[in-house]
């Protein structure tokens, strides 16, 4: 054994344990932690794995496997494994929790002032308004078929050539953001279309999806009566134009809000069911009959 192996061995024995895994429509997030007697909390692994038409239990079970590997953690050293999001998928998960609970308490764990989260998916988004122990205190979520979603945002990119990741940087170098449909994808799209005819730019175009999404966000927070400091998490919180956008239709509706994202947001749900796996465990482990 390695010193490095025997140095994460012997962490992993004065410590609990836990991994969480979010499934969701285009991914899979998997976080595996390490949570001290003092409620100190180490990441020892964090992996996403796009889903991409594979069989979906599979690249659960593959992540699994290959992020336990990146921790230096036998499946036999997990005192508990929680799901969030589409968990029945998840076959050795020993609990569940909700996406908005899960996603809110990765946030505050995260970025621990802020007091709401905008979780943008592949196929909705949804505004949590949120106290200081990540209850989630009122909440709204567009629809599916509105285009304020990450799969609506890839087909775009797909369309118009450019890689998820080169999105963001494009649109933070727009002069000139055009108007997009904010109501319906298909009209969204359609209006992508006209706008590569007319020989708009693809900085412009982008940025202009970037603030019609934004403005969505923005009704759903006022709807939760969120304010402060707010957390961008999900797929679409690595995407610097999306959270510019935002902040700037936060600013320019006079909002008392500040759009914040971290280099960790991605796998915020994931953190979150990991996080109130290893709070279950414990209180289940002092309950007579349960073992710790």
């Amino acid at each position: 054994m390695t010193t490095a192996t025997s140095t994460a061995k012997a962490s992993v024995a004065s410590g609990l344990i836990t991994a969480g895994v979010d499934v969701g429509a285009s991914a899979v997030k998997i976080a595996v932690l390490r949570i001290g007697d003092d409620q100190d909390v180490s990441v020892l692994a964090l992996r996403a794995d796009r889903i991409r038409r594979r069989d979906l239990r599979s690249v659960i079970r593959e992540g699994y496997a290959l992020a336990l590997e990146e921790a230096t953690v036998a499946p036999e050293e997990v005192a508990y494994a929680a799901s969030t999001g589409e968990g029945e998928m998840v076959d050795f998960r020993r609990g569940h929790f909700y996406g908005m609970t899960a996603h809110a308490r990765g946030a505050i764990f995260l970025l621990p002032e802020v007091r709401a989260v905008v979780d943008v998916g592949a196929l909705h988004a949804r505004a949590m308004r949120i106290d200081e122990r990540s209850r989630v205190l009122g909440y709204r979520m567009t629809s599916q078929c509105a285009s304020g979603s990450g799969q609506f945002l890839e087909n775009v990119a797909r369309y118009l050539g450019v890689a998820l990741e080169e999105v963001g940087p494009l649109s933070c170098r727009s002069a000139h953001p055009q108007q997009v449909s904010s109501i319906c994808a298909v009209l969204a799209e359609t209006d992508v279309i006209n706008m590569v005819s007319r020989g708009i730019t693809t900085a412009d175009i982008l940025k202009g999806i970037h603030l019609s999404m934004a403005g969505r966000f923005v009704k759903l927070l006022r709807a939760t009566g969120a304010e402060g400091q707010v957390a961008l998490t999900g797929g679409l919180a690595a995407d610097v134009g999306l959270a510019r956008a935002l902040q700037e239709k936060v600013n320019e509706e006079g909002l008392a809000m500040e759009i914040h994202t971290h280099p960790r947001s991605i796998y915020a749900g994931a953190l979150g069911a990991a996080l109130w796996g290893g709070y279950r465990h414990r209180v289940l482990a002092r309950r007579a009959g349960v073992p710790a």
